[in-house]
């Protein structure tokens, strides 16, 4: 309804079970792959506002996390997150069955994932003091901390993606083939070439022309 594809790895695929609009007796042969029936009833008598709450979010009057904290903060079992809910088993019901028909969907969930988890080994490499972890108990402290970390890991991506096109600019003079569709499974987020330990010399750095750095095609590896 807000124009995402529901496109997750399911990691424990084998125990979810299918949601279906008619009884799971209709389907003897699916019958070990079946769940619960959906409550059509529930998502009919609370559509309007599901509409309505789509719509605010698509518009930006309401943000996703207050949304998620106001039908949080009943003590009772909220309708509209129950049709929330039941709308939820139909697309995940959906993408299931993508799933299993779609090597191409299970191939893009892995290797977004792999990205993902790439991107969190980087985050570690970065924050190795207390293992990666912050510790601060303040706000302000934890947003401060993330804050950096997220503007190193963004100069380190962006570093390597323009010295990426570089590197390939050369391969591709030789003859060599690197296509755009090998280049799409390429990740930015590699760290092996750079030091994170040292001594950062700023007033060094800043007294370096300010020019583009030249390939060391001589070495295979390094840090910088």
């Amino acid at each position: 309804m807000l124009g995402f594809r529901f496109c997750p790895r399911l990691r424990d695929f084998p125990d979810r079970r299918m949601a279906c609009v008619d009884a799971p007796g209709q389907y003897p042969l699916l019958k070990p792959l079946m769940g619960n029936r959906v409550k059509v009833d529930v998502i009919r008598q609370h559509w309007d506002e599901i509409v309505r709450l789509v719509a605010s979010m698509k518009a930006g009057a309401v943000l996703p996390l207050a949304m998620l904290r106001k039908l949080a903060a009943y003590e009772r079992q909220n309708q509209l997150d129950l049709a929330l809910r039941e709308i939820g088993r139909v697309e995940r019901t959906i993408f299931m069955l993508d799933w299993l028909e779609s090597p191409a969907l299970r191939r893009r969930c892995q290797a977004g994932l792999n990205k993902s988890e790439q991107r969190h080994f980087l985050t570690q490499a970065i924050c190795t003091f207390k293992q990666g972890r912050i510790a601060d108990r303040s706000h302000e402290a934890q947003q401060f901390r993330a804050s950096g970390l997220n503007l190193i890991i963004a100069a380190i991506v962006y570093w390597n993606s323009t010295y990426i096109a570089d590197a390939v600019a050369p391969l591709r003079t030789i003859g060599e083939d690197v296509s755009d569709e090998l280049l799409a499974h390429t990740s930015p987020v590699g760290w092996g070439h750079i030091a994170f330990s040292g001594d950062f010399l700023w007033d060094r750095a800043a007294a370096m022309p300010a020019k583009r750095r030249p390939l060391n095609l001589a070495r295979t590896s390094g840090a910088t």
